[in-house]
């Protein structure tokens, strides 16, 4: 067997394995001790398996909460210690509350201290086991980059931080200028066949690749007809950063970004906006009863009008009036718009509060009802800032093809884009959703959301 066929986990697959470890082993820590101490409220009952079943929704849900699936923040244990303490004590807690579907509580109160350490030990044994084999080769992934020389030290830096297990172990240059070696990893393109076969994962090819000779072309068809796996870089950067990659070099944005990608089926559609009336409904409510102490404390630390509203951009570059919570001074744009920022100065102490816990963004939820937003998308700019980004970075009005929201992927994955360059970086975010839209990729950003706010991390 060719060291090329040894089993490798890929980023989904290993969130995967986490969740497994997670659930497989609290159950089976749950049922030693129960059988140790003989504890019935352990024990897991063939006519009472929706108990079983419902603890491990629980700890799956809690545990993307508190984020347990994130793979960098799994590589730390003390960082994750902290995720499997709050899962642990929030589905015991729930798990516990929940009437019907979960035995009744024990006459020996002790049973619970004991389950409440046992799914703690259970996590944190199998959080510990994946730290020490997670540089094993299985979790390692070799590849043979073939691009212009010009690209590589951005395609490193940009695999580095997506993913540190993911090596370029061989590079072929196709820039016009081969003289000089740019890597020690650098081989010669007539070698293609020859390092394919040493311990290589994948071949990936950057799309503005210079195919100076038809060998090298052809070497790569027979090595895909021999079962070789080879991706397009903007492939791969995708699948590891969940941004769009986006090149100023290629004029033709339809390879970036395919438009017959983003459309989606009718039902996902009446779906997401059945979903954006209840969540709508839900906040409006929530907003109506918090109102009495907004307004108080608002009257207190804001001085002025509670509500504002502004011009915002919205599907196929519609201009609207965005409701929100006013957070920042009364007069903050009189010198004109200027783009907020993390530590922005014109923001209340009660603006700050507001901001962290995202209640300013409640009052959108009229706009989500009217059908000029939605709950997930991307967040609606301002008519100048738009003009301003449209002209600087190419493709930027490719956002307005569906409606804006009130979070999205680039919320929960970046701050506010307070320069052209973080806007960018959002625009990447916001293209990769539009492209890849589906109810699991939304479900993953209501479940972010919920972790923007519980870790106070709203700006």
């Amino acid at each position: 067997m060719s060291e090329k066929t040894i089993i490798h986990f890929e980023l989904s697959e290993r969130k995967l394995l986490l969740r497994f470890l997670d659930v497989s082993l609290v159950l089976l820590g749950l049922h030693f001790v129960g059988s140790v101490f003989e504890f019935d409220y352990f024990t897991i009952r063939e006519d009472k398996w929706i108990w079983s079943l419902l603890l491990g929704f629980y700890i799956l849900f809690f545990g993307s909460v508190f984020e347990m699936y994130h793979l960098k923040r799994s590589s730390n244990f003390f960082i994750i210690l902290k995720g499997i303490v709050a899962t642990s004590s929030v589905t015991i807690l729930v798990y516990l509350l929940t009437p019907f579907f979960t035995p009744e509580l024990p006459e020996s109160r002790i049973q619970i201290v004991y389950f409440y350490l046992s799914i703690i030990i259970s996590m944190s044994i199998g959080r510990l086991a994946y730290i020490l084999f997670i540089n094993s080769p299985i979790f390692k992934k070799s590849i043979l980059l073939i691009a212009d020389g010009e690209l590589l030290e951005d395609i490193e830096k940009d695999l580095a931080i997506a993913d540190a297990n993911y090596k370029i172990k061989y590079f072929i240059n196709t820039s016009d200028d081969t003289s000089k070696p740019l890597s020690e990893k650098e081989i010669p393109a007539s070698k293609l066949k020859e390092f394919a076969s040493t311990g290589i994962h994948e071949i990936v090819v950057t799309r503005s690749s210079k195919f100076s000779s038809s060998s090298l072309y052809s070497d790569l068809l027979d090595l895909f007809n021999e079962g070789n796996v080879i991706k397009e870089y903007s492939e791969v950067y995708e699948d590891l950063s969940g941004r769009v990659y986006i090149s100023f070099k290629d004029k033709e944005f339809y390879k970036q970004f395919p438009f017959s990608q983003h459309k989606v089926k009718p039902l996902y559609r009446l779906v997401h906006r059945l979903f954006d009336v209840l969540i709508s409904v839900v906040g409006l409510l929530s907003l109506l009863l918090m109102i009495p102490f907004l307004f108080i404390v608002n009257m207190i630390a804001n001085k002025g009008p509670l509500f504002y509203t502004q011009e915002r951009v919205g599907k196929k570059g519609k201009v609207f009036k965005i409701f929100k919570l006013r957070s920042m001074v009364v007069d903050a744009e009189k010198y004109g718009a200027v783009w907020a920022n993390k530590n922005d100065s014109r923001v209340t102490a009660f603006g700050k509060f507001l901001r962290k816990t995202r209640l300013d963004e409640f009052p959108q939820f009229i706009n989500i009802l009217k059908g000029e937003m939605s709950v997930i998308g991307p967040r609606p700019e301002r008519p100048i800032f738009v003009n301003q980004l449209a002209k600087e970075i190419p493709f930027y009005p490719t956002r307005h093809i569906v409606k804006p929201g009130l979070t999205g992927w680039a919320q929960v994955n970046t701050s506010y884009g307070a320069s052209v360059d973080e806007s960018l970086l959002k625009l990447q975010y916001d293209l990769y959703y539009i492209k890849h839209r589906n109810v699991f990729l939304d479900l993953n950003i209501v479940i972010k959301t919920l972790s923007t706010v519980l870790f106070f991390r709203g700006q």
